[in-house]
């Protein structure tokens, strides 16, 4: 049987199984289909670029595989007559500026990451100077991979060590001082980092601690490709739980989680109450505001209601789009492109991007941000967002589709929903809709969309009143039931 390579594609980046551990789990990112990739992408950047000698910055994050892998990244670019940068343990971010700082300015970067996933998986991110790598990149990369066979494995002295999280520490602490006119701004805070045995440890050992911060506390910042504290995952509730115990016990000001690689972070305040989710969008949309008065701010299609209302309470502008991080960043980048300016672009689940910063997700520089706020009078955070109202009630569901040609049926469903809800006498289709059906009803919304990788239809309701979803959800399952091939 032939490999699927489109398999490995997920959206912008590629994941697999790298090491055995999981029953029914066999590898499916081997060293030598990681090999072919590496050669891919050096291929289609050399056509990108123009030019046959490129360099290329190669960096991972914590996870078991990720040296073996590593090996097989370079042998695929030297074999492929490219010079290399080894940036060892590094986060996502630092591995994009690699491309933009003037010590390095690498035409191309490699990324192993799986984020947040278990400790069998991992992943390739891709970066230029104009950021990640879009879908169709991914896919004409893996289409080349499949097409290349190996015939040498050695090691052309092309490959040298950068300290790359050194140079992107400076840059960050430089962008803080600046900020705060101050080289100790922290020196009144007390904050708790906790990096999930992830690559976040650096924000301790590099920003916080030079910068004056107490960070008595803060935990698991070795790296461990096992995760053996909790998933690494500002939105698992194990971490939160983690993290917010540790902010109690501590006395601390604030609390830090990063993912895996940094690209996504989220915070809790000095009574351990979480700022992840919509809470974290708003707190992020206060600060652009303060600094960007009425610029739009692009989120995702699951943002809250009252996100909305808040943007538009501080003279912003709410721009919700479809979900997915590579979404709303480049619906920010259209935006500014047509002259309408947006400096935030927030997906749910942690990542956010800011034009200053390249429109790159970036959870280090978005913490940044917070604790240049704290430094002036802030100290509580949460003050900030004190009126921001949470939904009095919301669910998330995933009815189950039964079929292997589920992308077809999704949209079958999807389209006789609009016309339920065209029919229905208290619901209303929402305008300037960009993903699935959005309705509104009497204090509340809801919107049904196609997975475009699951065999699914994800399902969201929110309500202004406490149990509203209910009779919402009820109605909605008793539509469902005329599909054969869905389960609820």
């Amino acid at each position: 049987m032939s490999f699927d390579w489109k398999s490995l594609q997920n959206g912008s980046d590629i994941r697999g199984v790298a090491v055995d551990g999981i029953e029914s789990e066999p590898i499916t990112l081997s060293q030598e289909i990681v090999k072919n990739i590496a050669w891919a992408f050096s291929s289609w950047l050399k056509d990108k670029v123009k030019k046959q000698d490129v360099s290329i910055s190669v960096g991972h994050d914590s996870r078991i595989s990720a040296n073996e892998l590593k090996k097989a990244v370079i042998l695929g670019l030297t074999n492929n007559n490219c010079s290399i940068g080894d940036a060892g343990l590094a986060s996502t971010p630092a591995m994009f500026m690699s491309t933009i700082f003037e010590e390095y300015k690498y035409d191309g970067a490699i990324m192993l990451t799986a984020s947040h996933l278990p400790f069998n998986r991992n992943g390739m991110k891709f970066f230029t100077k104009f950021g990640g790598l879009e879908k169709q990149d991914i896919s004409e990369i893996l289409d080349l991979a499949e097409s290349k066979k190996y015939i040498q494995d050695e090691i052309a002295n092309r490959v040298c060590n950068i300290n790359l999280m050194k140079t992107y520490a400076e840059h960050l602490r430089n962008i803080i001082i600046k900020k705060t006119g101050s080289s100790k701004p922290f020196k009144n805070l007390k904050i708790i980092v906790d990096a999930g045995n992830g690559a976040g440890g650096f924000f301790v050992n590099d920003i916080l601690d030079p910068l004056g911060a107490d960070t008595t506390g803060s935990q698991f910042l070795e790296p461990d490709g096992m995760f053996p504290n909790h998933i690494p995952d500002p939105e698992n509730n194990s971490a939160i739980d983690s993290i917010s115990h540790a902010v109690k016990a501590n006395s601390a000001d604030l609390g830090i989680i990063f993912d895996t690689d940094v690209d996504r972070a989220g915070a809790v305040d000095s009574s351990g109450k979480p700022i992840n989710r919509n809470r974290f969008i708003a707190l992020m949309s206060y600060i652009i505001l303060k600094e960007y008065p009425n610029t739009t701010i692009v989120t995702d299609s699951v943002t809250s209601s009252s996100v909305k209302k808040w943007i538009e309470d501080l003279g912003g502008k709410h721009h919700r789009f479809k979900r997915g991080y590579k979404n709303v960043i480049n619906e920010a980048i259209r935006l500014n492109k047509e002259g309408i300016s947006s400096e935030l672009a927030l997906e749910t689940l942690g990542h956010g991007a800011l034009k200053e910063n390249y429109f790159l997700d970036d959870g280090a520089y978005q913490i940044s941000k917070i604790l240049i706020q704290m430094s002036k009078n802030d100290k509580n955070i949460s003050n900030l967002i004190d009126k921001f109202e949470d939904p009095k009630d919301s669910i998330e569901f995933r009815p189950l589709i039964t079929l292997n040609n589920f992308s077809f049926y999704a949209d079958e469903i999807l389209l006789k929903f609009k016309k339920y809800v065209e029919e229905h006498n208290s619901w209303n289709l929402t305008e300037n809709n960009y993903e699935g059906v959005h309705a509104y009803f009497k204090n509340g919304w809801i919107l049904m969309r196609k997975s475009l990788h699951d065999p699914m239809i994800p399902i969201n309701i929110e309500s202004d009143i406490v149990d509203g979803t209910k009779k919402i959800k009820l109605e909605v399952v008793n539509f469902l039931s005329q599909f054969e091939n869905i389960q609820v």
